[in-house]
């Protein structure tokens, strides 16, 4: 008697040899870069000349109080960044969805920073934020405060960085929740309306529960994207982490490491601490969102 065998996608050979290309790329540029940057963090010298040394590069590292102060920095920026920059998003994208009317013309609006180059942006900040002649300063000489020197002071430079990280961040939060917002049934809101229930209440009892998807999604990309930053830094600094490193982040002392100091093997220990962090953050915080979540 002939026997059938289940069909499995996955088991085919040209499923195999279809995907074969683009896993040959994500090898190439993703998994191989891991294990090279694994495997140099226990080395020295420049690329042409590695040697073994151990766990030298983590002491060195872990006992480095510049990486203690870029590890703050980034911290502090992931978390007063993220949740600000969602919040402001959150209440944008509901008036866009809600009270506005031509909104394909907003939308475009907000999306323009999220597709313009960090650096050409940074450049447009500088100039706002410059002590001397910048257009911030001069709005609060109106209010009779004070100029501050936002870019040039140890004090202010990692809430200039701020500044500048919670408005870069909105464009790609609005659209997301706007997209999030169109798929909310509008049978809901009928139902609503037909009981008396405030928009208030509207927004509490049927938005926020339908959004939350998108809001973790935004979530965990908007965390790990906060604890990469870099492109933020060097366009609003001119290429340095502020005063005496003030601003310096995570990964802007693993580019100074490798590029500037030359030590590739301290920047690549450096990289696989930001890893683990990373990871043991993301894994903390999808737990707790499921637990929010049931």
């Amino acid at each position: 008697m002939k026997r059938f065998h289940k069909y499995s996608a996955e088991n085919q050979p040209k499923a195999w040899l279809y995907l074969m290309p683009a896993m040959i790329i994500v090898t190439m540029f993703t998994i191989y870069p891991l294990f090279r940057s694994f495997w140099l963090s226990f080395q020295k010298g420049s690329l042409l000349r590695l040697s073994f040394t151990g766990l030298d590069n983590y002491k060195t590292v872990l006992t480095d109080p510049v990486f203690h102060t870029a590890m703050k920095n980034t911290s502090i920026y992931a978390f007063i960044v993220v949740p600000i920059a969602l919040i402001i998003s959150l209440v944008i994208s509901w008036l866009i969805f809600e009270k506005i009317k031509h909104k394909n013309f907003f939308e475009t609006t907000f999306f323009i920073p999220y597709v313009t180059s960090t650096l050409a942006i940074g450049i447009v900040f500088r100039y706002l934020f410059n002590g001397d002649y910048g257009i911030i300063n001069h709005l609060l000489s109106f209010f009779g405060i004070p100029g501050v020197n936002w870019l040039n002071s140890t004090s202010t430079s990692v809430t200039t960085l701020i500044i500048f990280g919670v408005w870069s961040g909105l464009a790609f939060n609005i659209i997301i929740l706007l997209a999030g917002l169109r798929n909310i049934n509008p049978e809901y809101y009928k139902v609503a309306d037909m009981f008396g229930a405030t928009k208030w209440e509207q927004f509490k009892k049927i938005t926020m529960p339908q959004l939350i998807p998108t809001v973790t999604f935004l979530l965990t990309v908007n965390f790990i994207g906060a604890f990469k930053v870099y492109s933020q830094v060097y366009a609003l600094f001119g290429g340095t982490a502020g005063v005496a490193n003030s601003a310096s982040t995570a990964v802007f002392y693993i580019y100074d490491k490798f590029h500037v100091a030359g030590r590739p093997g301290i920047a690549m220990a450096a990289t696989v601490i930001l890893f683990v962090v990373i990871l043991i953050f993301t894994f903390i915080q999808n737990k707790l969102i499921k637990k929010v979540e049931n």
